[in-house]
């Protein structure tokens, strides 16, 4: 089995933030391939379902983004998944908007969902980074992932996660090359091939 790790804050008040575009990217994978109901398991939101065949967990952790690991190491023990089966969608700041980049392991860059994740269940899991561009000031950065995506940023939000739950057959089936061109097309023909940064941390 599979396990999608969406990284975010639970509740309403985070519900739009830049550093819950992996809740909003799962969220579009469970609707577009026919997932069960989300139901309170795992310490989180999880939703059972498969992708081109291959059987998935969906997870949205509840434990607030810097103890997202706990969530996730319970689901894997349950299901005995192992790390190279866990892929987490997450926020990156290193990426230009709209960009999206998948490896295997590296640096959390100071990631606190995927420190969590690290400290869980060791390095070697897959992520799906989503790039929110950077406010361009390291002070900056704090306000700006916890800001919501500002209305001019909806609709290449909305493509992104779009086109990554279009392409999550590749991905379910370790074609992380595959998925990452798929993507990177489908937001060229959407027309955001180059998206405008947002100034600062205003958003």
């Amino acid at each position: 089995m599979l396990l999608l790790v969406g990284l975010g804050n639970p509740g309403p008040k985070y519900e739009k933030n830049r550093h819950n575009i992996g809740f909003m990217a799962v969220d579009r994978i469970a609707s577009r391939h026919g997932f069960g109901p989300w139901r309170a398991r795992f310490q989180g939101d999880a939703a059972e379902g498969a992708i081109g065949g291959v059987k998935a967990l969906l997870l949205k952790p509840r434990t607030y983004m810097n103890e997202s690991g706990r969530s996730v190491a319970e689901a894997a023990r349950f299901f005995k998944i192992p790390v190279s089966d866990i892929v987490a969608l997450h926020d990156e700041l290193d990426l230009a908007p709209g960009k999206l980049r998948v490896k295997t392991g590296g640096g959390n860059a100071g990631h606190n969902g995927l420190r969590s994740i690290t400290a869980h269940m060791g390095n070697d899991y897959r992520r799906a980074r989503l790039g929110i561009g950077h406010p361009g000031d390291k002070a900056l950065v704090h306000s700006y992932v916890l800001n919501d995506f500002a209305k001019s940023e909806t609709p290449w939000v909305d493509a992104l996660t779009e086109a990554v739950a279009d392409a999550a057959e590749l991905l379910a089936k370790g074609e992380d090359a595959s998925f990452q061109n798929k993507v990177h097309l489908r937001m060229e023909a959407a027309g955001f091939g180059e998206v405008a940064k947002v100034g600062g941390a205003r958003g």
